[in-house]
C-alpha cells in the first residue's frame, strides 16, 4: 500500500488547505509558445498527508477550472523528491490520471521534466508506456539543466525556488549526479572546483556511457 492511502491524521479540508499552503500546484506564466504552464513542485508533495481523494477532488476544484479550455504545459520539477516522502504511488498517480478531464488531456501538449535523475528515466522508460497511454508518455521532454527549460518557458513570468537553482548549480560541477553515478549530498566549496572544458566534457561523455550501457 502506497503512502498516499495510509490512515490520515488530517481533515480533508485540512489536506486540501496543505496543499494550498504549500503551492504544490500553479497556473503561473507562460511559455515560448504563449500557453498556460502548470508548475508542480515535486518536492513539496505531502504524499504521506494528503489522500488520492482529496488529491483528485482539490484538482479538480481548484487546478483545472484555471487551466480553461485552450492547449497548456507542464513543468514537473523533481529536484530533491524523496520516494518515502513525495511520491504518492504508482496505483494513486495512475488513479489520478485517470480521472483528469478527456479535454484537459488533449490540451496538454508538453510535459517539461525538469531534473529528472536515473532512478526517473528509468522508471518512466520501463513502466510509463504501461501506465498512462503513449499520447502522455509521447509528450514527455527531460530537462536537465534550468537554462534548458528558459528555452522553452517565459523565464520572467515563472518563480522556481532557490533549492532547484541550488541543485542547478551543483551539477555543473558533478555532471555525473545527472546519472546516478556520484552522490548530491551538499558540499560546501571554498572557491569552485577547477576543471578545464575538455576534461568536464569528458566527464559527460563517460557519464552518458554508463547510462546507455544501463538502458541497453
Amino acid at each position: 500500500m502506497s503512502n498516499i492511502s495510509s490512515s490520515f491524521t488530517l481533515s480533508q479540508s485540512q489536506q486540501q488547505h496543505l496543499l494550498e499552503k504549500l503551492d504544490v500546484f500553479k497556473v503561473k506564466g507562460r511559455d515560448k509558445r504563449g500557453r498556460n504552464v502548470l508548475l508542480i513542485i515535486g518536492k513539496y508533495f505531502p504524499a504521506r498527508m494528503v489522500s488520492s481523494e482529496v488529491l483528485k477532488k482539490y484538482l479538480e476544484e481548484t487546478i483545472y477550472p484555471k487551466l480553461g479550455a485552450k492547449p497548456f504545459s507542464v513543468v514537473y520539477v523533481h529536484t530533491d523528491v524523496q520516494k518515502s516522502e513525495n511520491f504518492p504511488g504508482i496505483s494513486v498517480l495512475r488513479s489520478v490520471y485517470d480521472a483528469i478531464p478527456m479535454n484537459l488531456k488533449n490540451n496538454l501538449e508538453v510535459v517539461y521534466f525538469l531534473h529528472p535523475g536515473l532512478q526517473a528515466r528509468l522508471f518512466l522508460a520501463t513502466f510509463g508506456r504501461l501506465f498512462f497511454d503513449g499520447g502522455l508518455y509521447s509528450k514527455l521532454k527531460y530537462v536537465s539543466r534550468l537554462e534548458f527549460l528558459w528555452d522553452h518557458v517565459r523565464r520572467l513570468e515563472m518563480k522556481i525556488p532557490d533549492f532547484v537553482h541550488d541543485h542547478d548549480e551543483e551539477l555543473e560541477y558533478h555532471p555525473m549526479m545527472d546519472y546516478g553515478l556520484e552522490s548530491d549530498h551538499p558540499r560546501v566549496y571554498t572557491e569552485p572546483p577547477s576543471m578545464d572544458p575538455i576534461s568536464m566534457y569528458s566527464m559527460r561523455l563517460d557519464a552518458l556511457r554508463c547510462l546507455l550501457h544501463l538502458l541497453v
